[in-house]
């Protein structure tokens, strides 16, 4: 008599590598209760990406890659992945490792973000090619469902559920920080109990709840669920503004350069490149965003890529000349700590004397780019949640549509609670780093997924086609994979925990809802 026990782990492992074809994702994506209206085209996609990369990072995070990170208590859960592995590799041992922070880039940070741009610009591509033959909503958890398998699908999809939140989590209590300083300075401020974090650096504040973190998210939740047009109207007009005040900063503060600041260009040498490129990475997050709106584009197969690779590109040039004339105009050790650090490019311009006209339109700028990046995030968030409940991974509650404006409504309200109640409690301060390796492993498993596709369905018509397949596919997982070295211990700790989580839900919960689960 056969041993009926036999077959469950097969069965289970069928499940697991199941993949969802094309044809049924775009079935299921045309049905009347589950359809996102079409009504972006290719600047709005632009735009949408140009709105996610550009956040506060332009304007915070380059001194502070730029003069390097140090805690004061040596720790191993301090110290870089890569700096780790090539001590043991030299020396079999651990002692030569860096274990209290990350080192300076200087002005190499120019390279860094070259070199971000690099490692993204050909995951770009990756996207650019499924998101133009898979026009759903979902970006990398939908793409992995098509090409990997069910596990890999829910994987991913709880990974970018960690990008999007704990990313805009930190943009929302920087922006409240930025916010009641702003106002400071207008003789207008506010009490600490209801404008910091209640939770800090692993201490309470005696703060009552941040709330500007959580009303910018409550306001944003509001414009979102009256549709993705009024949406992106908005997000156009601030992507316009932000990019004004950065073309401002490139002319006032390129005439306050002194080259001499640009030596030593590289103090900490290849490393101090590599690891100012782990920290940088979280400025270039956001392209991915737009392939989660391919759904809702007019013209998926030819303007995805557009939107994708154009944002990329705009960004890249942006965020460069940032870095150039920021860390000309001063030397990069003054970003080292306090004001400088929090405030870098504010900081260069007041203390050269620039007139506080020019101060002004930056500051918006900032605020802009802050608020225009969580609204992104948000609608992304939302739009992965919608994919997930519609393959009946999560409950249906989340891919329920507004009856009059025809938007996850329910979604759209609990992913402001997911991010708007943290962020009036928490500063999470380093743990901001979980989104840049949740990312970089979404852009692995996408670019693995391109060549999967190459070899599966070869004949399937593409809007958009990486060149050199499967080079630079493979170019992509080892470059996002160097950047991932170059992220701290701790980190990879907290990525792991999330992972754990996640797989508990999915074998206690979605595994058995799935249209995949054995009867």
């Amino acid at each position: 008599m056969p041993d009926r026990t036999a077959n469950v782990p097969r069965g289970m492992r069928r499940q697991l590598f199941a993949c969802k074809s094309i044809d049924r994702l775009i079935a299921d994506s045309e049905h009347p209760r589950q359809r996102l209206a079409k009504s972006l085209g290719p600047w709005s996609l632009t735009a949408l990406g140009i709105g996610a990369i550009i956040g506060s990072g332009i304007f915070v995070l380059t001194g502070t890659a730029a003069a390097g990170e140090h805690f004061e208590a040596p720790s191993l859960l301090h110290a870089q992945v890569m700096d780790l592995v090539l001590n043991f590799i030299q020396h079999g041992n651990l002692s030569g490792a860096l274990l209290h922070g990350r080192p300076a880039a200087g002005p190499a940070i120019a390279v860094s973000f070259i070199l971000v741009a690099v490692a993204c610009s050909f995951a770009g591509l990756c996207y650019a090619e499924l998101a133009s033959m898979i026009p759903i909503a979902g970006s990398a958890y939908t793409y992995s469902y098509a090409t990997l398998g069910e596990f890999f699908a829910w994987v991913i999809g709880w990974d970018l559920i960690l990008e999007y939140a704990v990313g805009n989590v930190a943009v929302a209590v920087g922006f409240a920080g930025y916010f009641k300083a702003q106002l400071s300075s207008f003789g207008v401020n506010l009490s600490d109990r209801w404008s910091t974090p209640v939770w800090s650096e692993g201490h309470l504040t005696g703060a009552w709840f941040n709330m500007p973190a959580f009303l910018v998210i409550f306001l944003l939740t509001l414009l979102l669920l009256r549709g993705v047009r009024e949406s992106a109207g908005a997000n156009n007009v601030m992507v316009a503004l932000k990019i004004a005040a950065i073309l401002i900063f490139l002319v006032v503060g390129g005439m306050l350069v002194h080259p001499v600041n640009w030596h030593p260009f590289a103090p900490s040498g290849f490393r101090g490149i590599v690891t100012g490129g782990a920290i940088v990475f979280f400025t270039y997050i956001g392209f991915d965003v737009v392939s989660t709106a391919a759904e809702e584009s007019i013209r998926p197969q030819r303007d995805m890529p557009v939107g994708i690779i154009a944002s990329l590109i705009v960004c890249a040039l942006l965020y460069v000349g940032v870095a150039l004339v920021l860390l000309g105009m001063m030397p990069y050790a003054t970003f080292a700590s306090g004001p400088a650090a929090d405030a870098p490019v504010a900081f260069a311009l007041k203390a050269l004397g620039v007139h506080p006209a020019f101060l002004a339109i930056i500051v918006i700028g900032a605020m802009t780019g802050m608020v225009s990046c969580l609204l992104v995030f948000q609608y992304g968030q939302v739009r992965i949640w919608f994919a997930m409940s519609r393959d009946r991974l999560l409950p249906a509650l989340f891919s329920a549509l507004h009856p009059r404006f025809q938007t996850p409504h329910w979604s759209t309200w609990i992913a402001c609670a997911a991010v708007g109640v943290p962020a009036g409690l928490f500063d999470i301060g380093d743990a901001a780093d979980l989104t840049n390796i949740g990312t970089l492993f979404a852009f692995v498993l996408v670019s693995i997924g391109v060549i999967v596709l190459r070899r599966s369905d070869p004949g399937r018509p593409r809007g958009f086609r990486v060149p050199f397949v499967p080079v630079f596919p493979l170019i992509s997982v080892v470059l996002c994979l160097g950047l991932m070295s170059g992220l701290l211990l701790i980190t990879w700790i907290r990525f792991v925990v999330w992972l754990g989580i996640g797989l508990a839900i999915y074998f206690g919960y979605s595994r058995h809802r799935s249209e995949f689960a054995a009867k």
